[in-house]
């Protein structure tokens, strides 16, 4: 365990670190995960705008597109526990409390929806977080043959594993770039918005970089139409709070497209 622990800590992208995690869940009998975690949710959004959220599954791309795309997690009974709690928790109680009737009209639907799937049990996990507006969670999914009872005895088990290992892998995320359903930034747009973030002018940029400084304003402009900001000011501190400058090595569009 520490062994893992360790290449999780270690892991430079986030392909690593999902890949890393999620075999040793699939291991536990959970072979399908999901993870989610924004940066920008506000009073009227659980998740802000799904385009500057991180999205990860190890389940089947339809079941993601419903899952994710389709706003369909925001519906069920385990995200909206995951919006008042830390912690985790298995399913059970969802399960008791849509044959009790005590689940929502929407609520109830997402039970139905997801029994029909053959999802029947699971663990949710909420993470703490130190900002106000983040707010990470993942639900594992249990494995066909494993009914509620049986994940409720692999939860008491392994619970400090499990927690250990979610806790770790959700740290290690979040301190990486992080890549959204958006156009990345290029090499060229995070120097531009570094120069900028270390206070230089478009002047000190332009001989920085050894271009135009037309072609610096060139350079900022794509970088706040990639982030869906209005500002240079507001770039750099979108950019900044999602690791998308001041980094060593970011990761490749292949990459992303692996661990998305």
């Amino acid at each position: 365990m520490l062994s893992l622990l360790t290449r999780i800590a270690e892991g430079k992208t986030i392909a690593e670190v999902w890949a890393t995690a999620t075999g040793h869940f699939a291991r536990l009998g959970f072979a399908r995960v999901n993870y989610g975690f924004t940066l920008f949710r506000g009073p009227r959004s659980a998740v802000g705008d799904p385009d500057d959220a991180l999205f990860l599954t190890t389940c089947d791309p339809a079941y993601a597109q419903f899952y994710f795309r389709n706003g369909f997690y925001s519906k069920t009974p385990a995200f909206r526990w995951t919006l008042n709690n830390v912690g985790a928790c298995t399913w059970s109680w969802v399960r008791t409390a849509f044959l009790e009737g005590r689940l929502s009209p929407e609520e109830a639907e997402t039970v139905r929806q997801n029994l029909a799937m053959g999802i029947v049990a699971g663990i949710t996990v909420s993470f703490p977080e130190s900002s106000t507006r983040a707010k990470g969670a993942m639900g594992l999914i249990a494995d066909p043959g494993l009914d509620p009872p049986t994940v409720d005895r692999i939860f008491a088990e392994k619970r400090d594993e499990i927690m250990t290992l979610a806790h770790v892998m959700h740290l290690r995320l979040t301190h990486l770039p992080f890549p959204t359903a958006r156009r990345p930034l290029t090499q060229r747009q995070r120097e531009a918005l570094e120069w900028v973030a270390d206070g230089k002018t478009t002047q000190d940029v332009a001989l920085l970089m050894d271009i135009s400084p037309a072609m610096v304003e060139k350079h900022l402009r794509l970088a706040r139409e990639a982030l869906s900001v209005d500002t240079t000011a507001q770039a750099v501190a979108k950019a900044a709070l999602m690791n998308l400058i001041f980094i060593p090595d970011p990761e490749s569009p292949p990459e992303l497209a692996a661990a998305r």
